[in-house]
């Protein structure tokens, strides 16, 4: 039996999860994943986390229950996943020649409550030329990541420095989400 559930469908979510050996069941959840008026954007990441966490437990209660939120964020603005091409490319404007902050929350839960981490990473895009943003979208890379990119894959060669957690700007935090594990018993190093 697996230890924990995954709230989420993201292949990258899984892939990090398996890299440090926990044992998981993905578990979808139905979420409106629009910020408040005026909510800043780690704010909006860490309400996103427990939301989905809080979502999930309704159905999947009988083993922990881990759940995250990643946002990109420049100027004080939330980016999030582009609805088309157009957004997309607008997106990869603002970012382009500039640094910009990727936060990722996670909340689990237990059987003694929900635990909530973030990972605060910035990032720093070279110049973007239009066609480079018009090929990246043909590969379908940025159609429902945050910001419109992702890291592990081709927007690599757009990222000129990296600050933080790498695993965080993918999409959930490594480094935060083996801590809550391990404060709740389930140590990815130590097999039971």
């Amino acid at each position: 039996m697996a230890k924990i559930y995954l709230a989420s469908q993201s292949p990258r979510r899984a892939e990090l999860l398996r890299q440090i050996g926990i044992e998981f069941d993905a578990v979808p959840v139905e979420l409106d994943e629009q910020p408040l008026d005026t909510e800043a954007a780690l704010a909006f990441a860490r309400r996103m986390a427990r939301e989905k966490a809080r979502i999930a437990v309704k159905r999947y209660r009988d083993r922990p229950l881990l759940a995250a939120d990643t946002v990109v964020e420049i100027d004080g603005g939330i980016l999030g996943k582009p609805r088309d091409e157009a957004q997309a490319a607008c997106m990869l404007r603002r970012l382009s020649g500039r640094r910009h902050r990727v936060i990722s929350a996670v909340a689990l839960y237990s059987r003694t409550g929900t635990s909530t981490a973030e990972s605060i990473s910035e990032v720093s895009f070279r110049e973007l030329e239009a066609d480079e943003i018009s090929a990246y979208w043909r590969t379908g890379e940025p159609c429902d990541k945050a910001g419109g990119y992702a890291i592990q894959g081709r927007a690599a060669i757009f990222a000129r420095e990296l600050s933080g957690s790498y695993s965080g700007v993918m999409g959930l935090p490594l480094f935060e989400t083996a801590e809550l594990l391990r404060a709740i018993g389930i140590d990815p190093l130590i097999r039971a």
